[in-house]
């Protein structure tokens, strides 16, 4: 859980980081782009009232940069260049196709992008007379300039990375703390509860043997089930406080997957039965799985228990078992009442339990995050399904390779 408000932590602060840089490169380009725009219109301008002038420069990273330019007149089907910074283009085939593109465009101003050119048109009555301003230049500038400031961008956010992780560190210190002591509370408690509670349960026991007068045995009985009860969820809470302390107490191994539920499933038909209901099971034949055994057999037991526990009067429980190319696919569904969509999403919430509307049931809400607690330890996905045919409960793991 630390883990995860770190690292939500650190997303936030850089998601909020990166949209301000982004904000700040985006005004900027737009701030320079408009700059050179406003000096190549500045020339075109220029240009057309004279044939030749010094025309606008300005600085960038400490080298002058120049718009090249150069001004057409057209008289009818015939074309002069008469001045700029261009050669040679007089009666070129070139100037042929800039000239038919800008005139094709029949916009007083525009661009050639075909030619990286700018121009700027004015209809003098006998003749016009067109400025062109070079735009390669203008892009490669921009081009630059950003290529630099996305550099340091860069370079602020790995700097700025490095900040929040140290900073998710320090404020989730106190939470950490925290934590860690509510896990090893629990923990502690479950080992300290654990030895009365065999205690009593063992003198029941004897009490019960000896059948005293003095000792009916209703009394013993009480004693033994409300024990019982308290020692199942120690237990409970104290495979859960493993989990979370991430110990490791899963070791893998092959498992044959369809023995074992098989096997799981058997001691379920009796009580299914009782129950009023039926168990059916289909199940792939030798899939093999890296595991541990004992806590496959818990989860299968689980997801069995709980759909016999509320599955509808009469309903049949199905446990199904198949595999894929690469996962193993486990599904324990049953009819009944579905669970509305605001409890479907807290039902592996611990001692969390659904309202009365689906019957009051024994338990204590741990069942289903052990479940899912086993499924994370086996780096499998356990989720829940449910609507008006059934409430399915899905659980998936990578296959032995």
């Amino acid at each position: 859980m630390i883990r995860k408000l770190r690292a939500k932590f650190v997303a936030i602060c850089m998601a909020l980081v990166t949209a301000v840089l982004l904000v700040v490169l985006l005004a900027v380009y737009y701030s320079v782009q408009q700059n050179i725009s406003a000096l190549s219109d500045q020339t075109l301008r220029r240009a057309l009232q004279e044939d030749s002038f010094t025309y606008p420069s300005f600085s960038m990273d400490r080298n002058r940069v120049l718009l090249p330019y150069f001004t057409v007149n057209v008289w009818g089907s015939t074309a002069y260049v008469t001045g700029g910074t261009y050669d040679d283009l007089e009666n070129t085939q070139i100037l042929s196709d800039i000239l038919a593109q800008c005139l094709a465009q029949n916009q007083a101003e525009g661009t050639i992008r075909a030619y990286k050119l700018r121009y700027r048109l004015q209809d003098n009555g006998l003749y016009l007379r067109i400025a062109f301003v070079d735009m390669s230049m203008e892009e490669a500038m921009l081009a630059r300039m950003m290529g630099s400031y996305l550099a340091i961008a860069g370079a602020a956010l790995l700097l700025l990375l490095s900040i929040s992780i140290a900073l998710a560190f320090w404020s989730t210190k106190p939470v950490e703390r925290a934590w860690q002591q509510q896990r090893q509370f629990l923990s502690d408690a479950s080992h300290e509860l654990k030895t009365p509670l065999t205690v009593i349960l063992s003198n029941a026991e004897l009490l019960e043997r000896t059948a005293l007068p003095e000792a009916p045995g209703r009394w013993v009985d009480n004693i033994r089930s409300e024990a019982g009860q308290m020692r199942t969820l120690v237990e409970e809470m104290l495979t859960l406080a493993r989990a979370d302390n991430a110990a490791p107490t899963v070791f893998l191994t092959e498992v044959n997957l369809s023995d074992l539920t098989a096997e799981t499933a058997l001691p379920f038909e009796p009580v299914a039965f009782e129950a009023g209901k039926r168990l059916e099971c289909s199940i792939a034949e030798d899939v093999l799985v890296l595991g541990d055994g004992d806590k496959l057999r818990r989860l299968v037991s689980i997801l069995l228990d709980n759909a016999i526990k509320y599955g509808a009067e009469g309903g049949t429980v199905t446990l199904l078992l198949e595999k894929t190319e690469k996962q193993v696919r486990l599904q324990v569904s049953n009819p009944g009442t579905p669970i509305p969509p605001e409890q479907l999403k807290r039902i592996f919430e611990r001692f969390y339990r659904a309202d009365a509307s689906r019957g009051e049931k024994s338990g204590f809400g741990l069942g289903l995050p052990i479940a899912a607690a086993i499924a994370a330890e086996h780096k499998g996905t356990l989720k829940a399904e449910s609507d008006q045919q059934s409430t399915r409960f899905l659980y998936t793991m990578p296959m032995k390779k």
